[in-house]
């Protein structure tokens, strides 16, 4: 059976035309889809839009390897995840998961974990524009807490770094302005002065 083949991360509005239609696994009773939208708030703040931006290679291939382990774990015929970039507002879709199994529960817990891992493993920022004229990257995409050792985590940020992370700024940063200069010597630096220290998965 061939299979749609679409971009995991696109930069037009999400439609859930481009998955593969339940017809194509009559072994399965069950669909679970989570659609995720722009609200207008995040913490007390009012939110006017935001703005997605990833490294798409690293994201996709990602994504891809997110669907098949969950695919495997669970037993189900289906697992697919898009993510929007760009900029959107208030009500636009940022995600779809979608997820085929002959019984409902493994469904709703395949799409689930799919959306959960994507939005703390992948590298995708989060950058929200509030009411009052500033904005911030939002902590949470393609970020987690780990308990490696130092130089482990060094290593790995050295990896992501040399593959040409994007100048568009990770949640690491935390910060109202944008940075500048070499992305791989900021995030470093916040790394070694930060006691918590966070790092990206590959």
């Amino acid at each position: 059976m061939e299979l749609n083949n679409f971009n995991r991360i696109q930069d037009t509005v999400l439609q859930q035309a481009v998955f593969d239609g339940i017809q194509s696994f009559p072994e399965c009773g069950g669909i679970g889809i989570f659609i995720g939208t722009v609200r207008n708030h995040h913490e007390g703040r009012a939110v006017k839009a935001l703005k997605y931006t990833a490294y798409a290679p690293v994201a996709e291939k990602m994504i891809r390897q997110i669907e098949q382990d969950i695919q495997l774990k669970y037993g189900v015929s289906y697992v697919r995840v898009v993510h929007r970039i760009g900029a959107l507002g208030i009500g636009d879709t940022a995600i779809i998961a979608m997820a085929y199994a002959p019984h409902r529960r493994e469904a709703f817990e395949a799409c689930e974990e799919a959306v959960e891992r994507v939005k703390h493993e992948v590298p995708v920022w989060k950058e929200e524009f509030y009411m009052d004229g500033s904005s911030q990257f939002v902590e949470g995409c393609c970020i987690r807490k780990d308990q490696q050792n130092h130089s482990d985590q060094l290593s790995q940020l050295h990896v992501l770094t040399e593959a040409k992370t994007p100048s568009s700024h990770s949640h690491c940063l935390h910060t109202h302005e944008h940075p500048h200069g070499d992305d791989h010597h900021l995030v470093q630096k916040n790394i070694q002065q930060n006691a918590n220290i966070y790092q990206w998965h590959l």
